[in-house]
């Protein structure tokens, strides 16, 4: 055991001044500006408590929310937005331990909890939390069985890191007795470092894939494991868990769980399967298949989405939603007008036949299964994959071995440079090495470039790319403006033709 790191699954709070959530009738939110943290302090009002709140800066779309709703704060973070002395202060992510305001919460002793604790006490033990977790495809998943049970006429609540199409919005409250949230594995506040998903209370619960990720927090992909074993222990005995069968790293965690356990797939993964999903055809449209559950039929289904890898998201959203109740013809339905959700292949613009899609993808299996997506959806136009490594994971040399063969299937691939973030604390001598990736994805026969800026991926992108092409531009973040700019340029060099 020598070789033993402890990491979040480890980890123990800080101790901290007790709160009693039953006597709580005003409250200040740290970080307020954030679009959680705003839905939030929006539902804590509806409660009928007194709200408050600070952020170094607040912007619209929640800045004219909060003003809507009559809840004041602050711009900027000092100690005097506390001297209304809340009951109970919540604790944003964003928030380091030196925060002024952190400082001055600590000085008078007031009581605190982080974001994913409230909503876990105020709105989870209340209603049937449905936890989507694992390493890929949560906001996508989370999107999608929120929008089946949504269709299905089930108001659920949801609190998802991306914006749904077909609602519009990643938080609401919902009338429902199901809450659907995406349950990150991240940590939770300065001084609760476990998953934030310890906080859920999981009911039925999906585990889509366990992976290394998130190198800033985990020390090894042994520490990631045990985080989702804890996930897997934490599963209410009367509930469900979902996983994915295909991958030893998932299933290895699942003798942890108490509830019941589907394993599910495709026909052509390995493993054990209690549900399978037989593909009968993948193209431009998306997926139609069969799900068979314990070897019998459950019905036909036509996914919109593209990819094998949310072929497997949609299977877990039906059987979690099947087994809440949702009938299968409802879920049939709700599931072929599914729209998607934004930064997840999303398509940003099509200008003079050339198509410009905006997708999350940073991991590189999500990068490679985002590619060969993509290239089923467009058969036989030239695809070109574009790549800002902007995560604090990503960022770093430890893929610099598996970004290349994810990038395979693009017919042309260009990086801008790694992002560099205020504050950064990555030494030069830790970051990826885009040049020698490059070199190898050249060796490999695919024409690659390393362009540091933006505007120069802009000017050699506009300047080859022809009618029919199509640039698939993947980060966490906004590229730095490239989609934008892309389109503008095409669209300029198209108006002067």
């Amino acid at each position: 055991m020598s070789d033993f790191v402890p990491g979040p699954a480890e980890r123990v709070p800080e101790p901290r001044p007790a709160v009693d959530y039953s006597t709580v009738k005003s409250v200040h939110l740290m970080g307020i500006g954030g679009s959680a943290m705003g839905n939030f302090a929006g539902m804590l009002q509806s409660r009928g408590l007194e709200v408050r709140g600070s952020d170094a800066g607040v912007f619209d779309p929640m800045r004219a929310n909060l003003e809507g709703w009559g809840i004041p704060f602050e711009e900027g973070y000092k100690a005097e937005n506390l001297a209304w002395k809340p009951d109970l202060v919540v604790v944003g992510n964003v928030i380091s331990r030196d925060n002024p305001e952190a400082v001055a919460m600590r000085a008078a002793n007031l009581p605190y909890t982080s974001f994913p604790e409230a909503l876990g006490e105020w709105l989870l033990r209340e209603r049937i939390p449905v936890v989507v977790t694992g390493t890929h495809g949560k906001t996508t998943t989370t999107s999608l069985i929120a929008w089946l049970l949504e269709a299905s006429g089930r108001s659920p609540g949801l609190l998802v890191g991306g914006v749904p199409t077909n609602l519009g919005r990643s938080f609401q409250a919902g009338t429902g007795d199901t809450f659907v949230i995406e349950g990150d594995e991240y940590d939770t506040a300065y001084y609760d470092k476990r998953p934030k998903f310890v906080h859920y209370h999981p009911h039925h619960t999906i585990l889509t894939s366990v992976e290394f990720d998130h190198a800033d927090i985990y020390p090894d992909f042994a520490a990631v494991s045990r985080a989702f074993r804890l996930l897997a222990s934490l599963v209410h005995p009367d509930g469900l868990l979902c996983a994915w069968g295909g991958d030893p790293r998932v299933t290895d965690v699942l003798d942890a769980c108490r509830a019941r356990v589907l394993r599910y797939g495709l026909s052509d993964d390995p493993g054990e399967l209690d549900a399978v999903a037989t593909l009968l055809e993948l193209g431009p449209d998306g997926a139609h298949f069969d799900l068979h559950l314990h070897g019998a039929l459950v019905g036909r289904f036509h996914s919109p989405m593209a990819g094998r890898h949310n072929l497997r998201n949609a299977t877990a959203a039906l059987l979690i939603v099947l087994d809440l109740g949702v009938p299968v013809a409802a879920a049939a339905e709700a599931l072929r007008t599914f729209k998607g959700i934004k930064k997840r292949q999303e398509i940003r613009g099509v200008v003079n036949g050339i198509t410009v899609i905006d997708d999350y993808a940073h991991h590189p299996t999500a990068v490679q299964e985002t590619i060969a997506a993509i290239r089923a959806a467009y058969p036989g136009q030239k695809l070109w994959a574009l790549f800002e490594a902007e995560s604090n994971t990503s960022r770093r040399q430890i893929f610099e071995q598996r970004y290349p063969p994810a990038f395979a299937q693009a017919d042309e691939v260009v990086f801008c440079s790694p992002l560099r973030k205020a504050g950064d604390k990555l030494r030069d001598d830790q970051l990826l090495n885009v040049s020698a990736m490059v070199e190898v994805i050249r060796q490999n026969g695919t024409p690659a470039h390393y362009l540091p800026d933006v505007a120069d991926i802009v000017d050699l992108v506009a300047s080859h790319a022809r009618p029919g092409d199509v640039i698939l531009a993947m980060s966490g973040r906004n590229f730095r403006g490239l989609h934008g700019d892309l389109l503008a340029r095409l669209e300029a060099d198209n108006s002067a033709k």
